[in-house]
């Protein structure tokens, strides 16, 4: 009986969604305006929520930041995501949609706070506690659920955007179930996808259209007839996206970070420019733990630290090897607080934050990207090893 199961033999699930998703529609969007502000001055300051529904887009928030960045750059900055995308669908069209801009001045009270002045450096954007976590189950440090959940999805976005695969339209969501046998994933026990398709596409044609997707993901040997497979398990997905269902930035704060496998602090990434903690400090704490566990310092690491507003330095960092651990877990969180610059400028600076670098990571996970030549995903950088290693020798 799988409830039987031991501490070190369960089944763990993690799920993803595509680009397409409403919600995931709208993180796009609000980090395009982030990045909008930022190609314009690195210094600017954004805070943008969006709201998408049937042929229409509401954008709301505080911002701080040159005036060449007006409203009518920023409509049609929302409409080129949203054709990005692919949607042209009657409910939800990149051409048709209304986009209502409610963009307003950032408050002087947090502003007063952030900014640097005199003596005083910059604080951190608001309280929180924040989560980075990393772990030896795939190649890229992170748990193997929610990297093949992501990785499924964006092959088949891939492909439908390079037409090697007709019928797909852009809303889609999975889950991926592994069983771990001592620790360590082994299999697949079931995969579901539910995919947006062609009308005129059967159950059938949706079924053999995914499942080349989950074949090329997933490890030899993973996939087995004992493997149970459920694609579009209500037998039609026509109707989808922000026609479908109301999307908002910042609702898929698990499917963002590590699929459930590790703690997360609440605050959700996207629309937000990097003196916000909420951000940057969990991609700094992404950074460390990856480096603690690329070098051999433990095969499990959760990161936590937490930071008040205004304040330039965190209250507190907090490190987890969940008994993998090569050496004494407070000794390697005093090293961290005194060889590695948390603060939120330090942490803007070391990673390149300032730069227009947030569209490319609202979907698919903001971890276990590779970084690009264009300054993107540099908390995933494994250059803190060494540093680490010389520390604690």
């Amino acid at each position: 009986m799988e409830a039987q199961l031991s501490q070190t033999s369960y089944l763990f699930t993690s799920e993803s969604v595509s680009e397409g998703h409403p919600d995931k529609v709208c993180d796009r969007i609000s980090d395009t305006i982030v990045d909008l502000f930022l190609a314009a001055d690195p210094g600017s300051r954004v805070a943008c929520e969006t709201l998408a529904t049937t042929n229409k887009i509401v954008l709301a928030g505080e911002v701080r930041g040159p005036a060449s960045v007006t409203r009518e750059i920023m409509e049609q900055a929302t409409r080129e995501a949203v054709r990005d995308i692919g949607y042209e669908q009657e409910g939800f069209h990149w051409r048709d949609a209304s986009v209502d801009i409610l963009l307003h001045e950032q408050s002087s009270d947090i502003a007063m706070g952030v900014d640097a002045s005199g003596n005083k450096d910059e604080g951190a954007g608001d309280q929180g506690i924040m989560f980075g976590y990393a772990c030896t189950e795939t190649d890229v440090l992170m748990p193997a659920p929610i990297h093949y959940s992501h990785q499924i999805l964006r092959r088949m976005a891939e492909a439908r955007k390079g037409s090697s695969a007709k019928g797909f339209g852009p809303d889609s969501k999975n889950q991926v179930t592994l069983r771990y046998e001592n620790g360590k994933p082994v299999c697949a026990t079931s995969v579901v996808v539910s995919t947006q398709h062609d009308a005129e596409l059967s159950q059938d044609d949706v079924h053999a259209l995914v499942m080349p997707f989950i074949h090329e993901v997933l490890p030899d040997g993973w996939v087995d007839d004992n493997t149970a497979i459920y694609i579009n398990p209500t037998g039609r997905f026509v109707i989808g996206g922000p026609d479908g269902d109301c999307g908002l930035t910042g609702r898929k704060i698990i499917v963002d970070t590590y699929g459930g496998a590790a703690p997360h602090g609440g605050g959700a990434f996207s629309g937000k420019d990097p003196t916000k903690v909420d951000r940057s400090a969990a991609y700094a704490a992404r950074w460390v733990a990856k480096n603690i566990v690329a070098a051999g310092l433990a095969d499990k690491c959760t990161i936590q630290v937490s930071y008040a507003i205004g304040v330039s330095h965190p209250l507190s960092i907090y490190v987890e090897t969940h008994g993998t651990g090569h050496v004494d877990e407070v000794k390697l969180a005093d090293v961290i607080a005194k060889e590695i610059d948390l603060s939120p400028r330090g942490i803007r600076e070391r990673l390149a934050l300032s730069n227009p670098i947030y569209a490319r990571t609202s979907a698919y996970g903001h971890f276990g990207r590779e970084p690009d030549d264009q300054g993107g995903f540099t908390w995933e950088k494994l250059d803190l090893v060494e540093d680490l290693k010389s520390a604690l020798t």
